[in-house]
């Protein structure tokens, strides 16, 4: 299938590893020009380097976002750069910086985050014909998990926003959508660490997979990118679960 891809201009926040890279990858694979960053300057040049081998143009910076002005600014370079804005993809999270407990840290990195790109990209959007928005939240947003934390608080508030966002953007031609991922493992994430300092609680978070095991960043980043595409062109406020069968709840 042809996803449409080829040519169009995609942002994405929190892309040297993890879900975000291996997006990245199939964006660009597919003919896509892509920016995003990451707080590690390292990861971020070598994500880089690898992204060009695909032939699109490829902007990235070293970022942190809790500095959100200095954060709005550079999503504004990011769509000059490119020469505008197709798909934005709302993905760095408390998470990746391993404050998930932090209440501030967790508020402006994925609330306001996503608040102030929406403040930034909407008219570069708007300018699209296919204009795309996909926010990453978590099955720790409806289903209990672990322990209270702002995680888990503020991923259900993003996809309430996101929810909001899909009617009053709809209108202007911009699709709004949400994924939750389980838990998903790979190298240098939280499960891969999990797995060597608390190996009784990652054998037996393993054991509630329907599917059996742990998903990949690939796993994720595949709904992710057709989800973006003009390939879902009629696809808005929906929210995707990608998670193997981990969450039991029934999915209305």
């Amino acid at each position: 299938m042809d996803l449409g891809l080829k040519g169009k201009k995609v942002i994405l926040t929190g892309g040297s590893r993890g879900l975000g890279r291996a997006a990245l990858e199939h964006f660009a694979s597919e003919g896509a020009d892509v920016a995003f960053f990451s707080r590690n300057a390292d990861q971020v040049a070598t994500a880089k380097k690898e992204l060009e081998a695909h032939g699109g143009k490829v902007f990235a910076d070293a970022l942190d976002m809790t500095d959100l002005d200095g954060y709005a600014k550079w999503l504004e370079k990011a769509a000059g750069d490119l020469g505008g804005c197709d798909i934005f993809i709302h993905n760095v999270s408390s998470s990746g910086a391993g404050a998930t407990g932090d209440w501030e840290v967790t508020f402006q990195t994925d609330i306001l985050g996503a608040v102030k790109a929406m403040e930034v990209l909407e008219s570069h959007l708007e300018k699209s014909d296919d204009g795309s928005v996909i926010f990453m939240s978590s099955t720790a947003a409806f289903e209990t998990f672990v322990a209270p934390q702002a995680f888990n608080a503020m991923k259900a508030a993003l996809i309430t926003y996101g929810s909001q966002l899909s009617q009053s953007l709809g209108p202007k031609g911009i699709r709004v959508n949400m994924v939750s991922p389980g838990p998903i493992k790979f190298p240098g994430g939280n499960w891969s660490q999990i797995e060597k300092g608390m190996p009784e609680f990652y054998e037996a978070t393993k054991t509630g997979f329907a599917l059996g095991d742990f998903g990949t960043a690939d796993d994720v980043a595949r709904g992710v990118v057709f989800l973006a595409s003009p390939a879902s062109s009629y696809t808005t406020g929906a929210h995707l679960v990608i998670d193997g069968g981990f969450t039991k709840r029934v999915q209305f």
